[in-house]
């Protein structure tokens, strides 16, 4: 598949360096200099990826970040000359799925740009059968279309929202640790605290009001099938 990536960098020289090292990899590549940009570009034609600078002209990439994942999961690569481990912190917990500190090698890029696309759109995986669905109470889940739906309504959710609550619905009625939930949702590799998963099923619960989602106090969260 001929992937999007939205870049967002103000130095033409990076933006002409990783522009080339995309377009060889054969993604299609939008360029802007500026978060504004970016934000007009996601309404009207929002792509697979974004690779973003933190210290922009006007909005930075932080707060990019922050209005990009209130909206959506699409995977979101921060690169920054700021590189404190406080920096990375906040970028990752922000939404950022991996962190490049300038200066980095393209490849180095590219090689990150794969592994975050392998994980979002893994591929090889053997194909499920159509129409399979989960269903616990008034949930429904397509899996081969990735589809949710509660009390027949389908449901928006973005691809952490649904991945979660697959984990959930496979597993009614066991708990999972916040620790557990960070590996199995975001990977093994994932850097940032457990509040994303705080954050994910604040998100669900919110969407979904009468999701039978507990929390299990001092440990994590359940979907509980009441009928079971």
């Amino acid at each position: 598949m001929n992937y999007h990536i939205a870049v967002i960098e103000d130095d033409p020289n990076i933006q002409n360096i990783v522009s080339a090292f995309l377009k060889k990899e054969g993604y299609h590549v939008s360029i802007m200099d500026s978060a504004e940009k970016g934000l007009k570009l996601w309404k009207s034609n929002p792509p697979d990826m974004w690779i973003v600078d933190i210290m922009l002209p006007g909005m930075d990439g932080y707060e990019f970040c922050k209005v990009i994942r209130n909206e959506s999961d699409v995977p979101i690569i921060i690169v920054s000359a700021k590189d404190e481990e406080i920096d990375k912190i906040l970028g990752l917990e922000l939404g950022g799925d991996d962190y490049l500190t300038k200066p980095f090698s393209p490849r180095e890029l590219m090689a990150r740009v794969k592994r975050v696309f392998k994980r979002y759109r893994p591929e090889g995986k053997e194909q499920i059968k159509n129409n399979e669905q989960v269903v616990v109470e008034q949930l429904v889940i397509d899996k081969s279309d990735r589809l949710v739906f509660w009390a027949e309504e389908e449901q928006d959710v973005t691809t952490k929202e649904f991945d979660m609550l697959l984990l959930f619905a496979e597993n009614v009625n066991r708990a999972f640790s916040r620790e557990e939930l960070l590996v199995r949702i975001w990977g093994d590799d994932y850097f940032g605290s457990d509040r994303a998963v705080d954050d994910l099923v604040k998100r669900l619960r919110k969407k979904i009001k009468d999701l039978p989602l507990e929390t299990v106090w001092g440990f994590g969260y359940r979907l509980r099938d009441k009928e079971d």
